[in-house]
């Protein structure tokens, strides 16, 4: 006989300011054990010394999470000129170190060519994967590692402050897997001049704003209470970037068992859309010609 899984059923979004010094694993299972809920998962992993957006979704929400790791997020950072560091960070060994200081000129001329679509390559000390382990784990154990570039969209990277030579303030807009730590190490080896992240905030990510998170000091001071529920997002905010249909009531009836659906609304033929009924979710799928093909179904 198959355990059965404790928990609550309960479904949502819950957007978390996350403080410095915990995995977004962590987190993510504070936030679990908080709502006793049987399911939880985590949109796009933040660094243990990185701070803000980290959104966790519960119950049926995980099913939405590709559309949030997909969106575009947004980082505000400090890099440190003049030190190259073997993580990329501040945490890590210093490994090079250099006197030149760019001007602001030369600064703000360099930030274009991170921009658009680009190439990069993740940093040592980071979560890909290689041979089946994280390139974290190899290289704590010392091996040198080659990692190969990987694409990534940047909307844009700019400057917000230079408050002496040794720092800059800069924010990046961007999309999925990419890594800030690797923007400031080659954007101070093109500098010429090494670097590092000092620190890092994610500030939105989709449809999450920093601005509406929740601090980890409320998700345990409203552990395991009735209130705390008062604090999740609905399941379809993680669908904010698909167009949103509405279903017949036969065609819900279809969607719910996996069949294609009648929808009372249009989109594109071929377009991947989400449909509710009774302004509830009910599928994410294909919209052809007033069906809705499903390629995930809502248990709500």
């Amino acid at each position: 006989m198959g355990r059965t899984r404790k928990g609550r059923d309960i479904s949502g979004w819950l957007v978390v300011d996350k403080p410095a010094g915990l995995t977004s694993t962590t987190v993510a299972n504070k936030v679990k054990w908080a709502f006793e809920a049987k399911k939880a998962g985590h949109a796009g992993t933040l660094d243990p010394d990185a701070t803000g957006v980290l959104a966790v979704a519960l119950g049926e929400a995980t099913k939405t999470v590709p559309y949030v790791t997909d969106a575009l997020k947004a980082y505000r950072f400090t890099i440190r000129f003049g030190q190259a560091t073997n993580t990329d960070d501040a945490e890590g060994e210093v490994i090079a170190t250099s006197d030149l200081r760019p001007s602001n000129e030369d600064l703000i001329a360099a930030l274009p060519a991170f921009e658009g679509d680009i190439e990069q390559v993740p940093p040592q000390y980071s979560a890909v994967k290689i041979d089946g382990q994280r390139a974290y784990k190899l290289a704590r154990d010392g091996e040198e590692l080659e990692l190969a570039a990987r694409p990534l969209f940047v909307e844009s990277l700019s400057l917000l402050n230079r408050p002496e030579p040794d720092h800059a303030e800069l924010e990046l807009v961007c999309g999925k897997g990419g890594y800030v730590r690797a923007i400031a190490r080659d954007l101070g080896d093109a500098l010429g001049c090494h670097a590092h992240v000092r620190a890092l905030r994610r500030i939105w990510s989709g449809p999450f704003d920093v601005e509406d998170a929740v601090r980890f000091e409320q998700i345990e001071a409203l552990a395991r209470t009735p209130e705390i529920d008062a604090l999740l997002l609905p399941v379809e905010t993680g669908l904010s970037e698909l167009p949103r249909l509405t279903c017949t009531d036969l065609g819900a009836a279809k969607l719910r068992n996996g069949n294609p659906g009648e929808v009372a609304t249009a989109a594109d033929y071929g377009e991947e859309c989400w449909a509710a009924h009774n302004g509830t979710p009910v599928a994410v799928g294909i919209y052809r010609s007033g069906m809705l093909h499903p390629s995930r179904v809502f248990n709500l």
